[in-house]
Order: C-alpha cells, then structure tokens, then sequence
C-alpha cells in the first residue's frame, strides 16, 4: 500500500452493510483516490465518488484493482485490468474471492496479487 494511491474497488456497492462499501469508505477516508465500479449504479456516487461501469471507464491510471466480485468473475476482471495502459501494480481479491489461473496470469504480467 505504499506504492498505491489509486484504487479500483470492482462490485462497490451503496449499501452500508455491505464489506464494498466499508473498504470504499475507509480508503476514501485515509486519503486515497478511489474509483467505485458498479455498472449497475454508473454514473451515481458512493462515498463521495463518482461510480463507472468499467475499469476502462476509469479517467486515470490505476495502481490497485480491489476486486469484491464472484470467484467466477475474478478473471474476467483480470483480463480487464491487464488490458490497461499502464497495468496496474496491484491486483486484491478479497478473502472469499479466488481465482487461482487468473491470479497466475497478473503475475506473469508482473502485477502483485494479494
């Protein structure tokens, strides 16, 4: 975290109960520049942010994707990311969240996965 300072939080969500939200919250509070993506609720705002559908919507480069999306998904979302100019340097799935081929395929791009 101390070669990060913008993050992607993918699957945030508005609703206060949820963990998205309190990572969003938290983050945003600490300072950090925080991207919520939720293409369900784009163009809204959590915590103060405005929310995008897609990390390529995003109007800057990202040094950290926070991925609080399915294990089904997690590698689409990789692929995603990957996809950015510049990569991002840090990919996190949350702890109930795994998708071991796609966490190999960042690090063979040279992002850290946590």
């Amino acid at each position: 975290m101390n070669h990060v300072r913008t993050i992607a939080i993918v699957g945030a969500s508005s609703n206060q109960a949820r963990p998205s939200f309190f990572v969003t919250k938290y983050l945003v509070d600490k300072g950090y520049k925080v991207f919520p993506l939720n293409p369900g609720i784009a163009g809204n705002e959590i915590c103060g942010r405005k929310v995008y559908a897609s990390l390529s919507d995003v109007p800057e480069a990202i040094d950290m994707v926070d991925i609080f999306r399915s294990s089904a998904v997690a590698a689409s979302v990789v692929d995603e990311a990957l996809a950015l100019k510049p990569v991002p340097k840090v990919i996190w799935m949350q702890l109930t969240v795994r998708h071991d081929e796609a966490a190999e395929k960042a690090e063979g791009a040279g992002v850290r996965v946590v």
